[in-house]
């Protein structure tokens, strides 16, 4: 009995060292993803002149909103992009997942003819594409879909790795015994997929939906390839074309002594204002993450483990 005793007292003692080491690596990685962040938001309220001259600092030296004045000077623009992308983002989101659904769950039933082919179609698209010239003129002059919100959505609508994701876990986390009693007792496909499939499938759903809800967000190339409207304009584009302003007055001492000439006490901020771009870009999607969390681990495990 001692001697069991002894070995069970070691062996919670080398359990205890183990996960000091283990939860303090985990500590020690989380710092280091989550400082840069606080480092972004104490620049963006600091003072440009100190940030120039003392650099980057976790704690304001002198606090200052200068940056978001000058990139919220046009606020009316700024509420109607960030409407634009919430909208493209949800809609978006809601419609991709439905629509890679769709694809993903017949190719994953071993009782669909051709489902090779279909299979192979995506994975085909996942290697190969035909270029940014032929995808400009498909959604210009074939869809005629230029300076319309559909545009932003609809390129994103499926995409073939995502599509491989769904059909896998549905061929391996949807039991098929389950679908067949439910044929059994008269259940069509369509009531199938919507009341057995999709509310076993919500890890999946939620990681890949998480994952859409990002690429919308943080897309810009669309609305500089098909946007001319400014009503249209995403929240993503319009920080860029800020970005491109300070860039060019930066660089073109006339244009920026015409502008002090008409407004002496104008000071252009750059370092601050590139990290109250990141602020006001990446804010609103920070609040999306807890929401998918819960599913999200469990849809990037689920199938690790067969009991």
């Amino acid at each position: 009995m001692a001697t069991t005793a002894k070995r069970i007292r070691n062996v919670n003692e080398i359990s205890g060292v183990s996960n000091f080491f283990i939860n303090g690596f985990f500590w020690i990685y989380t710092a280091l993803c989550v400082l840069p962040l606080f480092l972004v938001i104490a620049v963006s309220f600091s003072d440009e002149q100190l940030v120039l001259v003392n650099g980057y600092k976790f704690w304001p030296e002198k606090f200052s909103v200068g940056a978001y004045d000058f990139l919220l000077s046009d606020w009316q623009s700024i509420i109607r992009s960030y409407g634009v992308s919430a909208f493209v983002t949800v809609v978006g989101t809601i419609i991709a997942l439905l629509t890679m659904s769709l694809y993903a769950y017949p190719i994953s039933r071993p009782d669909f003819k051709h489902r090779k082919a279909f299979s192979f179609i995506m994975f085909f698209t996942l290697l190969f594409n035909s270029g940014l010239v032929p995808f400009y003129l498909l959604y210009t002059q074939g869809f005629h879909l230029r300076d319309t919100i559909w545009v932003l959505m609809i390129p994103f609508l499926v995409q073939p790795f995502y599509v491989l994701v769904l059909r896998t876990f549905f061929t391996n986390s949807v039991p098929s015994a389950l679908l067949e009693s439910a044929k059994i007792d008269g259940a069509g496909e369509w009531r199938i997929f919507a009341q057995i499939v999709l509310p076993l499938s919500l890890p999946v759903l939620a990681t890949v939906g998480l994952f859409c809800t990002l690429n919308y967000w943080n897309d810009w190339f669309l609305s500089l390839l098909f946007i001319n409207k400014e009503n249209l304009i995403s929240i993503q584009f319009r920080m860029y074309e800020a970005l491109l302003d300070i860039t060019f007055l930066s660089a073109n001492s006339t244009a920026y002594s015409a502008i002090l000439a008409q407004n002496p006490d104008f000071q252009l901020p750059t370092e601050t204002v590139t990290m109250a771009m990141a602020v006001v870009g990446i804010g609103p999607i920070i609040f999306a993450y807890p929401f998918f969390q819960r599913f999200f681990v469990k849809g990037l495990t689920v199938g690790a483990v067969k009991g």
